[in-house]
């Protein structure tokens, strides 16, 4: 493993999710490393995060923001930018902002995606409020030009898919390599039941924000012969969300990972109808042998093999995902298959990868 002192950097700590999961396979990869971040809310995040040495921002101390960092757009430009990291080499891992981060030696951006409240809001803003966008709406022009004058600063640039290497080159003017994350959970671990579950229930791990399209499974789910479904995930439109669904419907904002193993296990398909920039979660369902069924469309086509390791329907609308879900239970599925496909995505290869990374920028 490479000695040259490392930073990493992260946009904010405060969800768990695919990007978070992402860092800690980093944060695996360099052990001694300092995390730096605008704001860390540990009760909504991993709680491995608390055992490496945490930086924050002045955001730290300002409660709405540190529980809603979307809430500090309109002072974020000058924050990141005085936040200084003092390293040889910085990692810094973005879907927002952490590129902008002022740092000493050589940076590195690890990009999942550019910032889609800047670059989709058609596909982000919708159904949040009315004055959301609105506050938004000014900001957004300064902040692009910000965001790509950060982008900039970037001695090398890597995207976590080829579709946040196509954005990545559209919005910032930067090419990119691709260096695909690993699935953020291991099959092997311990595995706890979820109280009042049976096995064979359809699954969806999401944030509950509206461009995940979280009703649309519950529709799809809701005319299946076995309407169970389970929703994994927090969010701004949970209200909305349990309104939709049928009591066939079991919604779990946060699991330990011995039960998300389980379910991952138990699950008869896991379905998901957003366009995701990479998708880490159809790749865990897959390393349990689970098959997916998942838009085709997006970072779904570089990981799921049609017929092998799951199912694609064309449009995100209910009909089409509740087809699909009816194909995937009537397919003869191969598990070791699947499982073989989860493994070209490892987490030793992405650790191998960043620490050659490393060795590279510092040695040139």
């Amino acid at each position: 493993m490479t000695h040259v002192p490392v930073a990493l950097a992260h946009d904010y700590l405060t969800q768990r999710g695919g990007a978070e999961r992402a860092l800690l396979a980093l944060a695996r990869a360099f052990p001694s490393a300092p995390i730096h971040t605008t704001v860390h809310e540990p009760s909504t995040t991993y709680d491995e995060f608390a055992r490496h040495a945490l930086h924050t921002t002045p955001l730290q101390h300002v409660g709405p923001m540190r529980r809603n960092p979307r809430l500090a757009l309109p002072v974020l430009a000058p924050v990141v930018e005085r936040h200084r990291i003092d390293a040889q080499v910085t990692i810094c891992q973005t879907t927002g902002w952490s590129h902008g981060m002022d740092v000493s030696g050589i940076k590195v951006v690890y990009a999942h995606n550019t910032a889609r409240w800047l670059y989709q809001q058609h596909e982000y803003l919708a159904n949040l409020p009315r004055s959301y966008r609105w506050g938004l709406s000014p900001l957004t022009g300064p902040l692009r030009r910000w965001d790509r004058r950060a982008a900039g600063t970037a001695d090398v640039v890597y995207a976590g898919s080829g579709v946040a290497r196509d954005r990545i080159r559209t919005n910032w003017g930067r090419d990119a390599e691709v260096v695909y994350p690993p699935p953020g959970l291991a099959a092997e671990g311990d595995r706890r039941a979820v109280d009042g579950l049976e096995p064979g229930f359809v699954l969806t791990i999401a944030r509950l924000l509206p461009y995940k399209r979280v009703d649309v499974v519950i529709e799809a789910v809701r005319e299946l012969e076995d309407p169970r479904l389970v929703v994994v995930g927090e969010g701004p439109d949970a209200e909305r969300l349990a309104a939709l669904a049928p009591s066939s419907t079991r919604f779990l904002p946060v699991v330990a990972d011995s039960e998300l193993r389980w379910l991952y296990a138990n699950a008869r398909a896991l379905a998901t109808a957003s366009q995701e920039d990479f998708g880490l979660t159809p790749l865990e369902a897959m390393g349990f042998g689970t098959p997916v069924v998942v838009i085709a469309a997006g970072g779904f086509l570089e990981t799921v093999e049609p017929e092998v390791s799951g199912i694609f329907f064309d449009a995100p609308d209910a009909r089409s995902l509740r087809r699909a879900l009816e194909r995937a239970a009537t397919h003869d599925w191969d598990r070791e298959a699947m499982q073989a496909r989860a493994e070209t995505f490892s987490e030793a290869s992405f650790i191998r990868r960043f620490q050659d990374i490393v060795t590279e920028v510092a040695g040139g």
